[in-house]
């Protein structure tokens, strides 16, 4: 193997590249990345860089000096558009083609858009650099309020993040209990107290119906949220946090099989052995079926064990998740490990939920599957090292 495309730019992409060189690969590395930047962070961008606390600078993910020891060629601000995974050839937007003995899929995803929403000016997600700072402009601006669409992760940090700017916020969630579906009923109404805790106004189980606007054409403006209930929210600014989806349109006819992201097998690879997927994009075997995960701890484990299995020619090793990922909110620091959603049982191990430090431990037939914090790094750090020593075991 003397030549390994890269397409994705983002933290899966360069983690490739570094495993690639730290596995010994000493061939040639093209990475394509859509976006005009060199890899930066992207969970700071709903708090931090949104709150304008953090330059664009302070995000990237490695120094230049460190890149240029990738030896690495990188094509940013150009797009891949189709893929021949029997010749190994990639397609760009640019009209050059880059043939390799073996690509890796890193194209991650993006937001999800609210459907009538489409260039109206005042409606935004954060997924991007540019979204974020699209995002804080219109922030330095708002004076109706903030309506924040969508009470998972990113939709609480960004509206902690507006509160701390000031402004007031709505976080509108569909479903009866925000991050029920990941951390279960109890703890998903622990922590979208956090909102409540401060003053953010916390609608659920009630949906969008459509959204207000004035103006024409260019100055076509948002100016308020209808929901399905009758009621109206005012606001100037509407965040729209309802999930991602995969970047897969570019593998249509590729023969490279895609539902809910790339399939690939326990090891990240797909249906053709030269060809790895990993990130948000990769819908990996896993013990109960395909999953694909949204974190960054992920996107920064899994190429690891893609790049082995990509040098080696075939599956000889198996990806396991650590699960991990973490969200400021209000001050507050949540921690989650392993898989809450498998578990049958919730137990408060340390501290309480109502003074908003505790851990909580996620049992499944009496066996550890998962741990929940809250400000309490240092009992969660112990049992997030259990949950992955039982998972080595």
């Amino acid at each position: 193997m003397r030549t390994v495309a890269v397409v994705g730019a983002s933290l899966a992409g360069l983690r490739a590249v570094e495993e690639l060189r730290a596995q010994g690969f000493d061939g040639r590395i093209a990475v394509i990345g859509d976006e005009p930047y060199q890899p930066y962070d992207r969970p700071p961008l709903s708090k931090a860089y949104l709150a304008g606390t953090c330059a664009p600078e302070s995000l990237r993910l490695a120094d230049q000096s460190d890149t240029d020891d990738l030896a690495a060629e990188w094509r940013l601000g150009v797009r891949a558009d189709s893929l021949d995974p029997l010749t190994r050839s990639v397609r760009l937007s640019s009209g050059e083609e880059i043939t390799a003995d073996g690509v890796v899929i890193a194209t991650g995803g993006r937001a999800r858009q609210l459907p009538g929403s489409e260039g109206l000016a005042g409606v935004h997600t954060v997924r991007t650099l540019d979204d974020a700072a699209a995002l804080r402009a219109d922030l330095e601006n708002s004076s109706a309020g903030v309506v924040v669409i969508g009470g998972g992760w990113i939709g609480s940090e960004v509206a902690s993040t507006c509160h701390a700017l000031g402004r007031p916020v709505t976080v509108v969630e569909a479903n009866p209990t925000p991050l029920a579906r990941v951390l279960g009923p109890a703890m998903g109404s622990v922590c979208a107290a956090l909102h409540t805790d401060h003053g953010v106004a916390l609608r659920t189980g009630v949906g969008v119906r459509s959204l207000t606007s004035a103006g024409l054409g260019p100055w076509k403006r948002v100016t308020g949220v209808d929901l399905a209930d009758g009621t109206h929210l005012p606001a100037d600014v509407v965040v729209v946090g309802i999930g991602m989806l995969p970047n897969t349109e570019w593998l249509t006819g590729s023969g490279i099989p895609v539902d809910n992201g790339v399939l690939c097998d326990a090891g990240c690879v797909t249906a053709f052995p030269s060809v790895v997927a990993v990130g948000d994009v990769a819908r990996y075997h896993g013990p109960d079926g395909p999953v694909r995960h949204e974190h960054w701890t992920n996107a920064s484990e899994q190429p690891a064990t893609a790049v082995r299995n990509l040098l080696a020619g075939t599956t000889i090793e198996e990806y396991r998740p650590s699960g991990y990922f973490w969200s400021d909110q209000y001050g507050t620091r949540l921690q989650v490990a392993g898989h809450p959603a498998d578990a049958d049982e919730v137990t408060i191990v340390d501290g309480s939920p109502n003074d908003r430090r505790f851990v909580a431990e996620y049992r499944r037939r009496g066996a550890a599957v998962g741990v929940l914090a809250m400000n309490n790094p240092k009992l969660f750090g112990r049992l997030r090292r259990q949950l992955r020593d039982r998972a080595v075991v």
